[in-house]
């Protein structure tokens, strides 16, 4: 193949199946596997079959991939009114004019804007926290964005906080927190449904539950 290198994978499957037993060839090859093996959710097995794929490959396929990860890295910043990822001062979704600035739903993480977004069921703004509060963990209220959120409610004139936040024991406390902050303002607190498993995170519920649950959110009860 034109740019590639013949793989022997297919041709020699225990190379792959027994090859943290062997010495590596090829430094280069040791190296991109270590690299690959890094990322969360690749182990040692799938970090080599990837760098193999990339042996079979025009170098230009290689440099390609390597300069959109630079790039992003480089590039990629927090918005600086909901902490999502973006490319500019404001992600898209702070930017857009059409969403109702008056709704904020707080989530943990990035990933849990994406799957909410999925659902097309919401058109409201978004917080990210950053977490949920953790004593076990280390992790505190002011390890999070909560306090910044507190500010978005005081200056935007929020009327209502979705907390979408995965129904754990440590997500429970961060909405009973950030509630308690809240008393006194006249901020509707709510939940989504329970359509999501105690436990579960809400990047693994299927669009439609997710997407019912913020549909039939429902005012936070302390009690």
């Amino acid at each position: 193949m034109k740019g590639g290198i013949v793989c022997l994978a297919s041709r020699f499957p225990l190379v792959i199946a027994n090859f943290e037993s062997m010495n590596f060839s090829s430094k280069h090859i040791e190296s991109a596997v270590n690299a690959f093996a890094t990322l969360p959710g690749i182990g040692k097995k799938t970090a080599l079959r990837l760098v193999l794929h990339f042996t079979q490959q025009p170098e230009e396929v290689a440099e390609q991939f390597a300069e959109a990860i630079v790039n992003m890295r480089k590039n990629i910043r927090q918005c600086e009114r909901c902490y999502n990822l973006s490319d500019d001062r404001l992600c898209t979704i702070c930017a857009d004019k059409r969403r109702e600035e008056g709704t904020i739903c707080v989530v943990e993480s990035i990933r849990d804007v994406m799957a909410i977004e999925d659902t097309g069921q919401y058109r409201g703004l978004y917080h990210v926290l950053g977490g949920v509060i953790s004593p076990i963990e280390g992790v505190g209220p002011e390890d999070l964005t909560i306090d910044p959120l507190l500010e978005r409610i005081e200056k935007d004139e929020v009327k209502e906080l979705i907390m979408a936040i995965s129904p754990t024991i440590e997500g429970d406390t961060t909405t009973f927190y950030i509630s308690k902050k809240l008393e006194g303002k006249e901020v509707q607190v709510s939940t989504i449904a329970r359509g999501v498993s105690f436990g579960g995170e809400l990047e693994y519920a299927d669009e439609l539950t997710l997407g019912r649950s913020i549909v039939a959110r429902q005012p936070y009860n302390k009690a």
